[in-house]
């Protein structure tokens, strides 16, 4: 007889793999009993990467949705893990280590029980401060590999590094397959050798459906000793998300392994009640795409999960590139074609740009330097013209060690921007801040809450906290849903009046004004052409003068308020999308002549 092999479901990465929201905590807190009815699941993912931030963005308290979801799992004796990001803690920036070290107080206080470690780049120096933290703070550290397909993320590389955390005092290891690009004969190789080395330390393997690959892992995992296997479940499956329990369980079994039985009764019941947070409002923010495996994954690595926020940047620039195409006499391209030189641009600088693991935040910064040599190369411009600050912090080393060698072409380009490399602890550079929200909060007259988790949020996302806190959040998730339901067809009531900036063609513009720069949005999300909606006052508007440094507009992420500053002054002579739309990434908001 085989032994035993154990699911854990994945309820938060379903939704974040799939769209932009997470369930409330009255929806969290109805389906958990289901879940523990299904009868199959040893774990379940609760909480972590960016649930908190979630949460926030639509004015909800994370604190009170984590512990209501955890209660239910804890007394039916289900272990309950979240997703932490290492030095980032539960954000895409780091974190100083007063806060990384409170968090794993405040979670296990909450209810959680495992925190799976990781860091982007492989650098144990982020993860082992972690790992040391997480014990402090009673909860059980499980350190993961950010698994790649690349010459220099070899097996061995792997089991080498698994050695190194569990020798810190990782009490478990995951195998996070974040694109699912992971060959399964290596997965599995790499599961045996850590085995071999470490038979008693529990491995989990965590794989994304994208590619095509992850059901054939899962059983070359099965095969060579993995304990725990992660899985999801309908109607939030396959796609970009990761395999369906049903299949899994039913292929191990016949494999001969010792797996739980799944109540179908409760199955279909979770899988309703999970379709009616979709039709109440999350399926609102669900990219159909990401409901839809494709094998060009295969050569670029670009994780599943990304797949939706990088069409609607390809789209946001599809129209600029072709204008910079046009004006230098060549042929326009389709979003297809665009599609294609994005993943082969990918594929050519990942080794330059020392192969980082492509998982969050590094697989977004590759995308978008992509993303930047083709609308440069449009432009007759060369590779690299264009490298936002966080893309080169992660090439100077700010946010840890890069797995490879840079190529002497990114070196040079350094030195010659008069950039320095940081070889130093990445930790280093972000003092301890708890003592000022400690302060704030009392002159504000708030709490600190139960095991300090109010402190703990104000720390991790000052932003979003405060927005939660002044109802400002609210305001706008209730904006982004109304232009969600009219841009579906459902009818809606207009509680407000938004202030409407006039819009010109790129025609009209270009041809009046040829020397006309335009201003791309940044990020994804809502523009806000005044920071407060109903204060017009501080619009800006055709024929205003703007500064090299000024705040042309704002941008409502799911990260926050994101100002878009310009980099060169002149006379706004066209504005591109109106107050409240919602714009992608590159799109053109403005012209300045």
């Amino acid at each position: 007889m085989k032994r035993e092999i154990k699911f854990s479901l994945l309820y938060r990465d379903m939704w974040q793999s799939s769209g932009k929201y997470q369930p409330r905590a009255d929806q969290l807190k109805q389906i958990a009993p289901v879940i523990i009815d299904m009868g199959c699941f040893a774990r379940v993912e609760t909480n972590g990467g960016a649930f908190e931030q979630v949460n926030l963005l639509y004015g909800e308290n994370p604190n009170t949705a984590v512990r209501e979801f955890t209660a239910p799992f804890n007394q039916a004796g289900i272990q309950t893990h979240m997703l932490d990001r290492g030095l980032n803690g539960l954000r895409m920036n780091p974190v100083p280590a007063d806060v990384r070290k409170l968090m794993y107080k405040v979670k296990h206080a909450q209810g959680v029980d495992i925190t799976r470690i990781f860091d982007g780049l492989n650098d144990v120096r982020n993860i082992i401060p972690s790992i040391e933290y997480a014990k402090e703070g009673g909860m059980i550290p499980q350190a993961s590999l950010c698994i790649t397909y690349s010459p220099i993320h070899t097996v061995d590389y792997y089991v080498k590094m698994a050695g190194k955390l569990i020798e810190a005092g990782a009490e478990e290891i995951c195998l996070k397959d974040m694109a699912g690009i992971g060959r399964p004969y290596s997965n599995g190789q790499i599961i045996k050798g850590i085995k071999e080395h470490h038979p008693h330390i529990p491995i989990e393997y965590h794989g994304h459906s994208g590619p095509g690959f992850s059901v054939a892992s899962m059983l070359e995992a099965a095969n060579n000793g993995v304990d725990y296997i992660d899985v999801a479940m309908e109607p939030l499956s396959w796609g970009m998300i990761h395999p369906d329990i049903i299949t899994i369980q039913a292929m191990l079994k016949d494999a001969g392994f010792i797996v739980p039985e799944i109540n179908m009764d409760a199955y279909m019941e979770a899988r309703r009640l999970t379709q009616s947070f979709m039709d109440d409002f999350l399926g609102y923010f669900i990219d159909p795409s990401n409901k839809i495996m494709t094998s060009l994954l295969v050569g670029c690595g670009l994780p599943g999960g990304m797949m939706g926020s990088m069409m609607a940047d390809l789209k946001g620039m599809h129209s600029a590139i072709n204008m910079a195409l046009k004006q230098k006499g060549k042929k326009e391209v389709t979003l297809n074609n665009l599609v294609v030189q994005l993943f082969n641009e990918v594929e050519a600088i990942w080794p330059m740009l020392g192969y980082p693991p492509l998982v969050t935040p590094f697989s977004q910064y590759v995308k978008n330097v992509a993303l930047m040599n083709i609308f440069a190369q449009a432009k007759d411009e060369p590779r690299f013209s264009m490298i936002d600050k966080d893309s080169w912090n992660m090439i100077l080393g700010k946010m840890g060690r890069l797995p490879g060698q840079l190529s002497p072409e990114i070196v040079e380009l350094a030195k010659t921007n008069g950039l320095e490399f940081y070889e130093g602890d990445p930790q280093a550079s972000f003092p301890d801040e708890l003592d000022r929200f400690e302060k704030e909060m009392k002159e504000n007259g708030w709490e600190e809450g139960p095991d300090q988790e109010e402190l703990f949020e104000f720390a991790m996302h000052e932003r979003q906290y405060r927005d939660m806190r002044s109802g400002a959040a609210k305001e706008r998730f209730n904006k982004e849903l109304e232009q969600a339901k009219e841009k579906a067809g459902t009818p809606i009531v207009v509680k407000r009046p938004v202030v409407e900036i006039p819009m010109f063609s790129f025609e009209e513009i270009t041809t009046e004004y040829p020397h006309a720069k335009p201003i791309h949005a940044p990020v994804k999300g809502q523009v806000l052409w005044q920071y407060d909606m109903m204060d017009a006052s501080t619009a800006p508007f055709e024929g205003a003068t703007i500064n090299k440094g000024d705040n042309l507009c704002f941008i409502q992420n799911q990260y926050g308020l994101e100002p878009v500053t310009v980099g060169y002054g002149g006379t706004i002579v066209g504005t591109y999308v109106k107050q409240g739309a919602q714009v992608q990434k590159g799109e053109i908001l403005a012209f300045i002549n």
